[in-house]
């Protein structure tokens, strides 16, 4: 028994540096500062049934949803020796149209027959910083995905080792940046390419049945482990809910409820019950959430209550039932508009899920933290070369407080795990200027910890441009908790020409002059605690 734990553990390491290595990949390969400088893309290792076996440290949203992405792949295609699948489309396992998903086999033979299945699957998802659609970015308030850009069902990209020039042309035609595009999709097809290799040399080390059971066992021990945290956790039905502030349509709240009951262990059926009954119905604008991003967020809160060194695998779900009433806003159906669904949807899932295990288990639970991935993109025609532009960001906030530490300010929270675009880079790729990067003083809930700021990000730009802002938490404020205060709600203005400010909601387009700012103040997050008076 010695040996194969130490085995396990070995092959656990294996498996997420292939995931590691395909990101880094892609990230030396990438055209654009959105994936080689924010890093906002995700890979993973699934074993030959489609299970996900090993993710890099990636992102978050991205890395929880792409099982239903790969299981759509092979719903719908045969992929041979050398075949590449590419989609986006966020009602076949998508999350919004710019993550655009490869699919590669692997096949341990040399010739493999015509009906032998694939032994693994790798595949990288990256954000796009344009796929077409009605806004440069496409991230733009609109009130259905045929609005939001080009949906890719599973289609074959690469066939046989060599990419389909009629699917690729389909795809840089229907986009605003077609040249970043296709290198950005060159390097996940590099990546796929890395993760084949080296599932080829750990299988000719140890070989195929070795290693194939070690992929069974990591997803049977990840049940084990998330079966032993949550026989911890007090029986009981657990409540909360939260909104966002609006849709971008109709200026109401946009509800999201849920109930958590955890059973006794040694009781039939799932340990946990994870029900979303009493969210709102989808909407018109852009904030509806497909059923990958909440089961996404699901996955996310309970990995994160686990050991850090316990695999991310399929396995943590087995225990677990997530219910998303069908029509909702946490699972939409067709045709409604997703976008950010994916960004910010997902962020107030995490701050309701977490809400909820306060209550069971209050000593591991942080405040809320921003809450918003305040997404910003800014398109037009740069100057310097009479070319389109697209820019995608997002703009970090506070982290919540902590039962035992405050939160940290100025950071990517939860379903992100991306960096911001450096002035150097930003200013280097695009018509644009960083005018003031900096802290959010005080923008930090108060508590016995206090909650990490936000930050106040201005951005010129030096060309007439298109802005689009999808952003929340400009009304309703992140949570404190246990005596813990709310932290500041963002806020957006843009700066026009003569000094005039001119304040915007959380989810809008306008244009800009030369020589206007955009200023995005990020909120910051909750307390923990009451303050000792």
């Amino acid at each position: 028994m010695a040996s194969d734990s130490i085995e396990l553990e070995v092959f656990k390491n294996i498996y997420h540096s292939i995931a590691e290595e395909m990101g880094a990949a892609l990230r030396r390969t990438a055209f654009s500062p959105n994936i080689k400088e924010r890093r906002d893309y995700s890979c993973a290792v699934f074993d030959g049934m489609g299970a996900v076996i090993a993710m890099g440290d990636h992102m978050p949203v991205h890395l929880g949803s792409m099982p239903m992405s790969v299981r759509a792949a092979l719903e719908r295609l045969r992929l041979g020796p050398g075949d590449v699948a590419m989609l986006n489309d966020p009602f076949r396992g998508g999350t919004h149209l710019p993550d655009i998903t490869l699919v590669a086999p692997f096949y341990a033979g040399r010739a493999p027959g015509p009906r032998q299945a694939a032994n693994f699957f790798v595949a990288a998802r990256a954000h796009h910083a344009d796929v077409g659609g009605a806004f440069p970015g496409s991230m733009g308030p609109c009130r259905e995905i045929y609005q939001e850009g080009l949906r890719i069902p599973p289609v074959r990209l690469v066939r046989g080792g060599k990419i389909d020039e009629d699917v690729l042309a389909l795809v840089l035609n229907n986009v605003r940046t077609p040249g970043e595009r296709e290198g950005d999709l060159g390097a996940q097809i590099s990546a796929c390419h890395t993760g084949l290799t080296r599932l080829g040399e750990i299988c000719r080390r140890y070989g195929l049945r070795r290693v194939t059971a070690a992929g069974s066992e990591l997803l049977d021990y990840s049940e084990r482990m998330m079966r032993a945290f949550l026989a911890q956790v007090p029986a009981g039905t657990y409540n909360a809910e939260d909104a966002l502030d609006d849709d971008g349509v109709s200026g109401r709240p946009v509800r999201i409820a849920v109930t958590v009951t955890f059973r006794e262990s040694g009781k039939a059926g799932p340990l946990v019950t994870v029900d979303f009954t009493g969210s709102a119905k989808q909407v018109e604008g852009g904030i509806n959430a497909v059923e990958a991003i909440t089961w996404s967020a699901c996955f996310y809160v309970f990995r994160c209550l686990l050991a850090e060194d316990v695999p991310a695998t399929a396995g943590l779900m087995r225990p677990i039932k997530v219910i998303a009433p069908s029509g909702t806003v946490v699972n939409a159906r067709p045709p409604a508009a997703v976008a950010g669904g994916n960004v910010e949807t997902s962020q107030r899932i995490v701050d309701v899920l977490l809400r909820a295990l306060a209550e069971a288990i209050p000593e591991r639970i942080p405040a809320a933290a921003s809450g918003t991935m305040n997404n910003l993109t800014i398109g037009g025609m740069d100057p310097r070369n009479g070319e389109p532009f697209a820019y995608y960001e997002t703009v970090a906030g506070g982290m919540g407080a902590r039962p035992n530490k405050p939160g940290v300010s100025g950071v990517h929270t939860h379903m992100t795990n991306s960096l911001n675009t450096p002035a150097e880079a930003l200013e280097y790729a695009y018509p644009l200027r960083v005018r003031r990067y900096s802290l959010r003083p005080g923008s930090g809930g108060s508590g016995k910890f206090r909650g990490g700021d936000g930050i106040i990000r201005e951005i010129e730009v030096l060309t007439d441009a298109h802005v689009a802002l999808l952003a929340d938490r400009r009304l309703g404020r992140p949570y404190g908790l246990n005596g813990g205060e709310a932290a500041a709600a963002g806020r957006t203005e843009l700066l026009r020409e003569g000094g005039n400010r001119e304040p915007l909601p959380g989810k809008t387009s306008v244009r800009l002059k030369a020589g206007e700012r955009i200023r995005v103040e990020s909120p910051g997050g909750g307390g923990w605690g009451a303050l000792r008076t």
